[in-house]
């Protein structure tokens, strides 16, 4: 069978599908990247480009395929196909989670281009493909978020694999092209089933899990966010006890793929910032200061610093990776 046989034959076997043209070059891998809690979250899976995502939607679960194709010579387009219960509402709501709202237009306006700093400019000329996400899926990108509130990235994403191992359920079926091991995410109500061994066991301290809980328990009204503006979800988080700006910073770039929300209270993201724009460590206030000529695009300004390969120096001691197993 010859890759070109491959998408026909899924799209033939799969319960939905579509084709998806993004008007223009498309990235699907680097665009999908902040959805992904790392190169070994099981509910996603990327081999040779193809994207693999298991989730659950309001009708139930789905297995997606995302097959990108296309060349200059030729128009770009996504291939989606998916599997289970869940696979029309999945597959309709694809181009939103592809970036098909995402509107760079205002970004890339000359005049306001021109503002912009040498290394945004550059990397947004290499990074044309990109776009933002929007997956809208309010409780799939909060949880892990709030597992990596204040401590260590390695750390969180190895307790949320550990959890999505113990419960989560195996995605639904997708012929012997599915790779192994590809996982659903819990759902709200067996989140809450949860014990307290098992956060613990999986390094999560107990103001988190507690936090996890805390919102789950309105997971109806908490999906409900998905059709808010960015603003008023970020504001409507703010109102559970135990989430702050930064968590809802970095909800909203995933679920409303929002332009211009910033992750205040990030331990190295102000230092990174003004390293990569002034050469010199700064305080949150300081990079709001900064970024404040280009409000309303301020997450583009920092995906496109974070595109750029800019590294920063080291300035002080890295967090410790903290083990509340041993309490």
């Amino acid at each position: 069978m010859t890759i070109a046989e491959v998408p026909a034959r899924l799209a033939a076997a799969a319960d939905a599908s579509l084709r998806w043209y993004p008007g223009g070059p498309y990235d699907l891998v680097r665009t999908l990247r902040p959805l992904l809690r790392g190169n070994s979250d099981p509910s996603f899976a990327a081999e040779g480009g193809v994207i693999w995502n298991a989730f659950t939607t309001a009708e139930g679960t789905a297995t997606l395929r995302l097959s990108p194709a296309g060349s200059p010579e030729m128009e770009h387009r996504v291939d989606v196909q998916a599997w289970g219960p869940g696979a029309a509402a999945a597959v309709a709501a694809a181009p939103r989670l592809l970036g098909a709202h995402d509107d760079w237009s205002a970004f890339d306006e000359p005049v306001f281009h021109a503002t912009l700093p040498r290394m945004v400019r550059e990397a947004r000329r290499r990074s044309l493909a990109v776009r933002l996400p929007s997956s809208g899926r309010m409780v799939d990108q909060l949880v892990p978020i709030i597992l990596e509130q204040k401590v260590t990235v390695i750390e969180a994403r190895r307790g949320y694999r550990y959890l999505l191992h113990r419960f989560g359920s195996p995605a639904p079926m997708a012929g012997s092209l599915a790779p192994a091991g590809l996982a659903l995410a819990p759902t709200a109500a067996q989140w809450l089933q949860v014990p307290s061994w098992e956060w613990h066991k999986a390094g999560v301290g107990p103001q988190r899990s507690a936090t996890v809980m805390r919102a789950l328990r309105s997971a109806v009204a908490l999906e409900r966010l998905a059709e808010l503006t960015a603003l008023e979800a970020a504001a409507k988080l703010q109102t559970i006890p135990g989430i702050g700006i930064w968590t809802a910073a970095e909800v909203v770039q995933r679920t409303h793929g929002c332009p211009d929300s910033i992750s205040v209270g990030d331990y190295h993201l102000a230092a990174y910032v003004g390293a990569a724009l002034t050469g010199r460590r700064i305080d949150d206030a300081g990079m709001l200061r900064l970024l404040e000529p280009w409000a309303g695009h301020r997450q583009r300004v920092v995906r496109m610093i974070q595109s750029s390969g800019f590294r920063k120096p080291t300035f002080g001691p890295r967090m410790t990776i903290q083990d509340h197993r041993r309490h």
